[in-house]
């Protein structure tokens, strides 16, 4: 194809819990199979952001204590270059403490963390015990219904703001927060979920979508060489299967 996917994930060393690297290195592969270059940069504290020189930027989940440090120091090098690429349609994934951090504001034990406020979303605390277990949400791709399934582990409990879409509806486990079944967020092309397991590795197809996303750069679609994905159809049946299983 002769195309390069250029990704730059941030706090890679920090915001990772969950096998969350995994999904860089299934992304990697992809691409590789299908003859697609990657080029992968990491942007760590204190450093500035070039939202024009990347296709897609990624957050995983952290640590509550590195979140609290991340949130700080994003808001002070990296808001303004997200927020732009937000509105340039740049794709983003942001998972669990990533996703939590798109937002306004996030409660953790007393302190109300500011966020980069990139989507309208607020995550509080709430009685009740955390949000743990196997999840599966469908969403709709292009007019087509798909499912997406991983594993959720958190105390927060996110609600999205008037305006803005969830990324699915849950089938099974809890969501954003337990209550309105719904998982995650989509806007434009940001979308932000609390499946980690990790989550693409058990959604090949939901990398695919990611990759064309961010390599139609200029808006024109762009179709991805079909591969033998027989292991991950398994894997993915797999997923989906452990959270029909789990269904509350």
């Amino acid at each position: 194809m002769g195309d390069i996917l250029r990704v730059c994930a941030l706090y890679p060393s920090r915001m990772n819990i969950y096998a969350d690297r995994g999904n860089m290195i299934l992304l990697e592969r992809r691409c590789a199979a299908r003859g697609i270059g990657f080029e992968l940069s990491a942007a760590e504290h204190g450093d500035s952001i070039d939202p024009g020189a990347f296709d897609l930027f990624y957050i995983g989940g952290g640590q509550d204590r590195d979140q609290v440090q991340i949130a700080q120091d994003m808001l002070r090098t990296k808001r303004d270059a997200l927020a732009r690429a937000a509105e340039d349609g740049k794709v983003m994934l942001a998972v669990c403490g990533g996703y939590q951090l798109l937002g306004e504001s996030y409660e953790l034990a007393d302190q109300v963390i500011e966020g980069l406020s990139i989507v309208s979303l607020k995550t509080v605390r709430e009685p009740g015990p955390r949000l743990i277990g196997n999840v599966v949400i469908e969403l709709e791709i292009e007019g087509k219904p798909q499912r997406l399934a991983g594993f959720e582990n958190h105390g927060g409990r996110t609600y999205l703001g008037e305006g803005e879409s969830p990324l699915g509806s849950v089938i099974s486990g809890f969501g954003n927060n337990g209550s309105d079944h719904f998982e995650g967020v989509r806007h434009k092309n940001v979308f932000g979920t609390y499946l980690h397991g990790p989550l693409l590795p058990k959604n090949a197809w939901f990398a695919d979508y990611l990759t064309a996303l961010a390599l139609a750069r200029d808006g024109t679609p762009v179709e991805l060489k079909p591969l033998d994905d027989v292991l991950e159809d398994a894997a993915h049946r797999c997923a989906l299967d452990a959270g029909r299983r789990s269904r509350r």
